[in-house]
């Protein structure tokens, strides 16, 4: 391994860190890593999509089944945010090139956290939704997740998106309408910006490129999110979950769709899984428990760990992190239902968030606005202008087409063309697109080094024809064994047991060679959760470690292993000659 492993990594390489992949792209690329490091890279689909795509996982690190502390890391669960599936390749490739030249410089982290992060399972889905994210690559055609309806009682009067003047696109129609709620922009020809009162037209109404479905020659139905596509796979997960018409996209019951339920079924699997990171786009922004309650109702130290990643995302992003339910709700006090997140948070006890990448706000020159969610809707014509000079400038005019002109089945004369959202509106430039991996990736092997880290140390003391045995179980990593204070109860959380296989060696004082350990602490504090002023400075009890004894006589050989389902399990033996 070193400078050949590298180079050889690096030949590998498809160009996910400088454009979108196709599917048979990206599924190349993973099986071009699993081919080329079988020791540490093993590959899997977790089922089918509707269309007979593999949704593939990557598993990362040696000795792929034993159970260890794991991280997920997730992309492209919702059609159009294409970045995810770069960045979470692009931190697959950083897991490997961890493992392939240990003493080669990462993200400034320092060996120790680059030792912890190996010893690691890391597991990648880079894209969650294989059909929409295909679909829109390939027409810019908006989808939500995954391009399916089985609804039985669709309405009958609704947008069916479609390419309407065959140009392999499905963008935007414009209509010429004096009660339209559009303008053309003055400084921009052709952008659309929102009417005004002074303005004095033509007007337009601005649709999605397609045909309304049950059309009476009369009524044009609003566009709607999720007009001919039925499940929002971030509304279909079992936190929470609330059906419609409560909760848009929920789909028929939790975990309806097959993407949704293959990730649940490999969670509960692998309660191991301590940290998870779901890729979205865009906005520039993390997004953090709670989701359903005030940061007052949030568990202090659970709160204060958050604080800690916070810290980092500042740092090696700029992006800020902030609570999905005080800045990231669509109507206030009305919490989001069923999302992957808080499933795995709530649920799961992970260290789990969102990222929605892409800054775009703060490319154009937005200040940060708090609630952070009004960047999505306090939204001016200037800003709008801004979008369009910004694009011109720095992302080659991709995001902006020119409007032609033609006949609608339904709607007479049209004009198509308008937005293309693919590169540098829902998804970084391609010039953007290598800054936005590594920065995050950066940030993202932090938080896996969290990890909590059992260590085991043994002593035989001489006790007149006997020995005593004395095994200290020691937890060296930032997180508990528990990982959230908020996750201790949970039924699979359990605490560590110590098991001791006796060859030859007969206990003589302890009821029996098992024995509970219970949990251990951490060593991390997180940020701004503890009382650290200079003048008192004061350390917790030793409630990272705990020592076991047993009185034996005889010789031979005993094999001790300690864990639980939660952290996985680490052995040691002890040889008595």
């Amino acid at each position: 391994m070193g400078d050949h492993a590298l180079a050889r990594l690096e030949s590998l390489a498809r160009p996910f860190r400088h454009r979108y992949l196709h599917h048979d792209e990206l599924t190349a690329q993973l099986q071009a890593w699993a081919e080329a490091f079988p020791h540490l890279v093993r590959l899997q689909s977790l089922g089918e999509s509707a269309e007979g795509r593999p949704l593939w996982l990557l598993t990362l690190g040696p000795d792929p089944d034993r159970a260890r502390p794991s991280a997920w890391i997730d992309g492209n669960m919702h059609a159009s945010e294409l970045a995810g599936s770069s960045v979470a390749l692009a931190m697959a490739e950083d897991v490997l090139r961890a493992h392939l030249a240990p003493q080669a410089s990462l993200h400034g982290l320092s060996p120790a956290v680059l030792e912890r992060i190996r010893g690691l399972r890391v597991y990648v889905l880079p894209r969650m939704s294989p059909d929409g994210a295909e679909l829109f690559l390939r027409t810019g055609q908006y989808v939500r997740s995954n391009p399916r309806d089985h609804r039985p009682g669709r309405p009958r009067t609704r947008w069916v998106l479609q390419d309407v003047d065959g140009d392999g696109l499905v963008l935007s129609m414009r209509v010429r309408d004096p009660q339209g709620d559009h303008v053309e922009s003055r400084e921009v020809p052709g952008l659309m910006v929102p009417r005004e009162l002074e303005d004095e037209g033509p007007f337009y109404r601005v649709y999605p490129e397609g045909i309304v479905e049950g059309f009476d020659g009369d009524v044009i139905p609003d566009p709607a999110m999720l007009s001919d596509n039925e499940t929002d796979l971030n509304r279909n997960f079992p936190w929470s979950w609330r059906p419609e018409p409560h909760q848009d996209g929920a789909g028929a019951f939790p975990t309806s769709e097959p993407e949704s339920r293959a990730v649940v079924g490999f969670l509960v699997k692998h309660p191991e899984i301590f940290a998870l990171l779901n890729l979205h786009t865009f906005g520039g922004c993390f997004i953090r428990p709670l989701a359903d309650a005030p940061d007052n109702r949030m568990d202090a130290q659970d709160l204060a760990l958050f604080r800690q990643i916070e810290a980092w995302g500042e740092e090696l992003t700029g992006y800020p992190m902030v609570s999905g339910y005080e800045e990231f709700l669509y109507k206030p006090d009305k919490p989001l239902h069923g999302s992957f997140s808080d499933y795995a948070y709530f649920e799961r006890g992970c260290v789990a968030y969102v990222t929605e990448l892409w800054d775009l706000f703060a490319q154009i020159g937005l200040p940060r606005r708090k609630p952070f969610i009004q960047h999505y809707s306090h939204f001016t014509r200037e800003d709008y202008v801004r979008l369009a000079r910004w694009d011109a400038q720095h992302n080659a005019g991709r995001a902006f087409r020119p409007w032609r002109t033609v006949a609608h089945p339904q709607l007479g004369t049209v004009e198509v063309g308008g937005v293309d959202p693919r590169v540098g509106l829902v998804n970084p430039s391609l010039e953007a697109l290598p800054g936005v991996c590594l920065g995050h990736s950066a940030m993202f092997l932090r938080v896996m080094a969290l990890a909590p880290a059992l260590k085991l140390d043994t002593r035989v003391v001489e006790k007149g024809e006997a020995r005593v045995v004395e095994l200290t179980v020691a937890n060296e990593g930032y997180l508990p064994t528990y990982i959230l204070a908020s996750s201790r109860e949970l039924p699979f959380n359990e605490p560590l047991q110590v098991r001791v296989e006796s060859h030859g060696v007969e206990l003589l004082s302890a009821p029996t060679w098992t024995q509970p350990v219970g949990h251990l602490e951490g060593w991390g504090r997180g940020r701004h959760g503890a009382f650290v002023v200079p003048f008192h400075q004061r350390s917790r009890g030793n409630s990272t470690r705990k020592t076991l004894r047993w009185t034996v006589k005889g010789r031979g050989t005993l094999h001790i292993v300690v864990g639980s389902c939660r952290v996985g399990t680490v052995e040691t033996r002890v040889e008595l000659g």
